[in-house]
């Protein structure tokens, strides 16, 4: 059966990879803010928010490709109650890492698969992060070495680089940090006979 990943996430097409698992990358068209200031005009969970745009994206491309199972994720940061987007440019990013210091933050995280236009299953995760109170000095010293590599993600680091030495304390599973929660994914693929068990 054909699998197919519903994102241009590099971070999530390499996870697949590195699992041996063969999905074509085909992004979708959605447009992501206006879902998010929909859904939170309407008084949706930002867990609820990150599925459904994990939906839309999997439900769209699968309507393409209806014999395929197809891969939807989404991640959503939230901090005290606010919601976080991905920083334009490193003078935003270097506010939101100083805004963050010494503060913990969820990273809300949901996987949906989708055939023929219909959900499957879908998952959620939330794992916490402690930012530690880090110097000026290491924050402008980290910037400089990850520079606009950092804006493709919402938190602005990346913790399969420098981005782990922001953090004192890491509370959830790896794999949806980095965008995808990949061993539920996964289990859901075996049991769906989408993998050799």
């Amino acid at each position: 059966m054909k699998l197919i990943l519903a994102s241009a996430s590099s971070a999530r097409r390499s996870m697949l990879e590195q699992a041996g698992i063969d999905a074509e990358s085909i992004p979708a068209a959605v447009d992501e803010d206006m879902v998010k200031q929909s859904m939170r005009a309407e008084g949706a969970s930002a867990a609820e928010t990150a599925t459904a745009l994990a939906h839309l994206k999997a439900e769209r491309i699968s309507r393409r490709y209806p014999d395929s199972v197809v891969i939807g994720s989404d991640q959503l940061l939230v901090c005290e109650g606010a919601w976080f987007d991905k920083a334009p440019d490193l003078e935003r990013a270097r506010a939101r890492l100083l805004d963050f210091r010494g503060r913990a933050h969820h990273l809300v995280t949901s996987v949906v698969c989708a055939k023929g236009g219909s959900r499957l299953w879908h998952h959620v995760e939330t794992p916490c992060l402690h930012m530690r109170r880090f110097s000026e000095d290491f924050l402008n010293r980290y910037l400089a070495q990850e520079g606009e590599a950092l804006l493709g993600s919402v938190g602005c680091y990346r913790l399969e680089g420098p981005g782990i030495q922001l953090f004192d304390r890491i509370e959830g599973d790896y794999f949806s940090i980095l965008g995808m929660p990949l061993l539920p994914l996964l289990g859901f693929l075996r049991q769906h006979q989408a993998l050799t068990v």
